[in-house]
């Protein structure tokens, strides 16, 4: 895998189609779709754990599906390069992943692998080195590749790596939101709370909202939520709002051994219930600002979202 002549050439494709060159009005009008109303992006948001273990691929591909089975467009971006699992958790066999993309034998077009209720996942390669060590530009070439995509969905959900690495910081601070998974353990604290410091004062990330995991109710979810949100308004310039909780659930564990999605196939379950709140509560969130940013960003030369997917 020539994976630097790859990058190299998908970079130059990159600059040669965005440069200077202006869109035309035909272009512009299939970008607001055939009624000609206002322009919708797609919301890209990452999905970060601090540390592994804390059921951040597990929420990723619940939430995914749940907002595809409501209607939504939902890719969904296996991030963990070098250890990637949505594959494995939905029981899907991919014949590319993304070094096939960075060494430009395809397209990311050709790396949108067919989900469940039209949920399509971008896989990761598992157990490759390579993958596990790329570079900065080979981050953003990845980020960029999703301007490529002819019809963009309504969400991209990227599921991140554990930890704090520049894998993890520069796809979540890429996203329009980061969602924060977190489980009542005193690690998963002292990690999201380090995860959110790097996050908000070396890439300017100001909000955040927390999904606390694996817990007993909710009032145990609010304490866990307030817990992180003191020393968050004490140490840092974040806000960080309670997004909602997914409960112990044996279902949810029984999904996980069958390799489906629990909202697939428990969906009356206490945690299929759950995500099915949680992908409802996306819904309310008004549009990102984008407004200002300095950093790279998913989908970020694109004006509006087409229609016909």
């Amino acid at each position: 895998m020539n994976q630097a002549v790859g990058l190299e050439s998908m970079l130059r494709a990159l600059a040669d189609r965005h440069g200077s060159k202006p869109s035309s009005t035909s272009d512009h009008a299939r970008g607001l779709g055939g009624n000609g109303g206002a322009q919708r992006r797609c919301r890209a948001i990452a999905v970060a754990g601090g540390k592994g273990g804390v059921g951040k691929t597990t929420v990723s591909v619940n939430l995914g599906m749940a907002l595809a089975i409501a209607g939504h467009q939902v890719i969904l971006l296996d991030a963990d390069m070098g250890l990637a699992n949505v594959d494995v958790l939905l029981g899907l066999t991919p014949t590319h992943h993304i070094g096939h993309l960075l060494d430009g034998s395809c397209g990311i077009e050709d790396l949108l692998l067919p989900a469940p209720h039209g949920l399509k996942v971008v896989p990761a390669g598992s157990g490759a080195r390579r993958l596990a060590q790329l570079g900065n530009g080979e981050h953003a070439a990845v980020i960029r590749a999703f301007d490529d995509l002819a019809v963009p969905p309504d969400y991209l959900l990227v599921d991140t790596a554990a930890g704090v690495s520049d894998n993890v910081a520069m796809f979540a601070a890429a996203a329009d939101d980061v969602v924060l998974v977190v489980c009542d353990e005193p690690a998963s604290l002292t990690d999201a709370y380090a995860l959110l410091k790097v996050l908000s004062r070396e890439f300017g990330v100001r909000r955040f909202r927390m999904v606390a995991n694996m817990v007993r109710n909710a009032s145990e979810a609010r304490v866990l939520h307030q817990k992180l949100a003191r020393v968050c308004d004490r140490f840092l310039d974040v806000a960080l709002e309670f997004m909602g909780m997914v409960p112990h659930d044996e279902r949810l564990k029984q999904a996980i051994r069958r390799q489906g999605a629990v909202v697939d196939l428990w969906p009356s379950s206490r945690s299929g219930q759950a995500f099915k709140q949680l992908a409802g509560a996306v819904d309310t969130w008004g549009e990102p600002e984008r407004l200002g940013l300095d950093r790279i960003a998913f989908f970020s030369r694109q004006t509006a979202v087409a229609t016909g997917w």
